[in-house]
């Protein structure tokens, strides 16, 4: 697929998130909106959806950011494994399109939403792979906010031990969590330096450009090491009155901000 191919994947996929969001009068579109490049990037471009000899998916996917759950369930409509028309019920009492998302859901590996325990179910899968001699890779996103936490590290060390370089990991670094920025709720600073010393094969880019997101995914194919590539990427991205504000990491537009989000986007 293009690169202006996955653009428009990725211009309805936001769509699709703030539809969502707004129908449901609460949700997370923020983190959503941030993170939205580098998920149609894997599903649409990168990541092997097909089937193992033994019915199951060769690559998969660990959000451990779970709130993120709006773009995770629009992409995966994208391909199919959700119907669209079912987004519009994401969070209601009787939809099966939780607020986080649950591997009841097609499409979906891990349930997650518990936040600094992605990576080291990620882990577990990547090891299982390894020691059944299976093909594939697992691929997880992290919050920036939620590596504050200190089961992370001690993920890294793991995947460090283990050598796990079957396990590609985004870092979705948007600077901003619920209680604001994150350098002042707890410092992540120099964290090329941090994962370098816990052993991981580390990159740096721009979390909106997909040429640059394809080429870092391709550059772990001959790793030694776990794979760490750092998204700088804007909270909000695509609406111009959300984007960098932390009061927008789990907030419902009203009626008149949806109508201009979907204008903006639109576009």
């Amino acid at each position: 697929m293009s690169v202006d191919s996955l653009k428009e994947v990725a211009k309805k996929v936001r769509m699709d998130i703030v539809n969502m969001i707004y129908n449901a009068k609460s949700g997370h579109p923020g983190g959503s909106l941030s993170c939205t490049d580098i998920l149609v990037a894997l599903y649409h471009e990168k990541m092997n959806l097909n089937l193992d000899e033994n019915g199951n998916r060769i690559d998969k996917f660990v959000l451990s950011k779970g709130h993120a759950a709006p773009a995770y369930y629009a992409v995966l409509s994208s391909k199919g494994f959700i119907p669209h028309e079912d987004l519009k019920t994401l969070r209601k009492i009787d939809s099966y399109l939780e607020g986080h998302p649950s591997n009841k859901i097609n499409g979906v590996d891990v349930s997650s939403g518990s936040l600094g325990q992605g990576l080291s179910i990620a882990n577990g899968m990547a090891l299982a792979k390894k020691l059944d001699n299976i093909e594939g890779k697992v691929y997880c996103v992290l919050g920036d906010g939620e590596i504050q936490e200190g089961q992370i590290w001690e993920a890294c060390m793991t995947a460090n031990k283990y050598k796990l370089n079957n396990l590609v990991t985004f870092l979705d670094y948007n600077g901003l969590q619920i209680d604001g920025n994150i350098m002042d709720v707890k410092s992540v600073n120099n964290l090329k330096e941090k994962f370098e010393s816990f052993g991981w094969n580390v990159q740096e880019i721009d979390g909106h450009d997909f040429e640059q997101i394809l080429v870092a995914i391709d550059n772990t194919e001959n790793s030694l090491k776990p794979n760490m590539i750092i998204a700088k990427t804007i909270k909000g991205k695509g609406v111009s009155f959300m984007e960098n504000k932390a009061g927008w990491h789990g907030k419902a537009p009203n009626e008149e901000e949806y109508k201009l989000a979907i204008e903006e986007l639109s576009k």
